[in-house]
């Protein structure tokens, strides 16, 4: 979607720095629009080399676009972070004589504001008149928070972290189409042991499943997450005040864990990348090559976690009309190569969807970008995206919703 950022002038401004990179990382398309004072604190070279996108703070650049009110006109949301008094003035009063305040003006679009300034600014009269004056319009406020201010001050007027703001941001983006709706979502890859210190694994680094997590959190889902060896910073993508995290590592103990997931859960997604395989027995020790063993590991075959949860839905022990996808890591190159296989596997498991993703050297494990379709009960693609993980959960929900009543 397209957001606009609106940057006033504040030193908080280098905090939206930040808050215009979670954006993108998320799968949008960050426009910022900066005052002029803005720009005193953080120039236009960051700004257009962390949103990808050209920034003016003038009503006369690109005038035959209208530019001045086409911003507006095409944003599905628009943050001003940080809000300083002066600009919340500004936005009370209706005044656009700059390209932030036409912009504002002309859309439509919900308007999330973050407001920074010293504490006495804020408790102002003046001030809290404008933040009422804009709460009766509907506009979106987050913060300010209780803290250590410019110049050594402390008090309410600090403008909320980057990662709060987008929170708020994302969540009035996202539709509700998922809300009190039960999720299991499965992520990373397992690890089986040989030894104390070595495994059979993949390369898988969890971000797809994260994503889908977050992604159907924000659409108001109850989910569990069930993550197998992802990173810290993984968690961290996926952490959501309803979103519970369950970590497994191997094979047997992530069949469990979504087995229990399942039985309640309306949709269920694995995500995971699964081992085909372990040795039949991990030794107690470090085995060494003097051994000979390292030479032969007799391998047993893992129960297939994904046919499993298809078998107990079709006996009944999961919620009537349970949709379950699943995912496929492809690297044959041939799109319709990659679909035909996609087909046969997801009739083989029998679930209603399956994500076919290519992995390359561009997409997939260890990636931040991924490219998915999505073969629906037909063997039709209902979806496909090419781009940010988020971008390719939010196409895999939008295709689970088409299969919900």
């Amino acid at each position: 979607m397209d957001i606009v950022v609106g940057v006033s002038g504040g030193i908080a401004a280098y905090k939206s720095v930040q808050l215009v990179r979670l954006l993108i990382k998320a799968g949008h398309d960050v426009t910022v629009v900066p005052t002029d004072d803005a720009l005193r604190f953080v120039g236009t070279p960051t700004w257009e080399a962390i949103s990808r996108n050209p920034v003016t703070t003038s009503v006369h650049d690109d005038v035959a676009r209208v530019r001045h009110v086409a911003l507006g006109q095409g944003a599905d949301l628009v943050v001003v972070a940080p809000a300083t008094a002066n600009t919340i003035a500004r936005m009370a009063a209706g005044i656009a004589d700059n390209l932030l305040g036409t912009t504002l003006l002309a859309t439509t679009a919900p308007v999330l504001i973050a407001p920074a300034m010293h504490a006495e600014m804020w408790a102002h009269p003046a001030t809290q008149a404008n933040i009422r004056t804009l709460a009766e319009r509907r506009v979106h406020l987050i913060g300010p928070d209780d803290g250590e201010l410019a110049g050594g001050d402390s008090g309410p007027g600090r403008m909320s972290e980057p990662e709060a703001i987008a929170e708020a941001a994302l969540r009035l983006l996202a539709p509700q189409d998922l809300a009190g709706i039960r999720v299991a979502v499965s992520a990373g890859g397992t690890r089986e042991p040989i030894d104390p210190v070595r495994y059979l694994g993949n390369r898988s680094s969890g971000r797809q499943g994260a994503a889908l997590a977050r992604e159907a959190a924000e659409r108001g889902a109850e989910v569990d997450l069930v993550v197998a060896n992802v990173s810290r910073e993984v968690r961290a993508e996926a952490r959501h005040p309803r979103i519970r995290i369950r970590p497994v590592e191997t094979a047997a103990e992530l069949a469990t864990a979504m087995k229990e997931s399942a039985a309640t859960a309306e949709v269920v997604v694995m995500a995971a990348a699964v081992a085909d395989y372990r040795p039949a027995q991990a030794a107690a020790h470090k085995l060494t090559k003097e051994e000979g063993i390292l030479e032969r590991i007799e391998l047993v075959e893992n129960e297939d976690v994904l046919a499993a949860l298809a078998a107990a839905r079709a006996a009944g022990r999961a919620p009537e009309g349970q949709v379950l996808v699943g995912f496929a890591a492809e690297t044959e190159t041939s799109v319709e190569g990659r679909r035909e296989r996609a087909r046969r596997k997801r009739e083989r498991k029998g679930v209603d969807l399956l994500a076919v993703n290519l992995a390359d050297a561009a997409h997939g494990f260890e990636k931040h970008d991924n490219a998915v379709e999505v073969i629906g009960r037909d063997g039709e693609v209902l979806a496909a995206v090419s781009g940010t993980k988020r971008a390719v959960a939010a196409a895999v929900w939008d295709a689970v919703a088409g299969l919900r009543p």
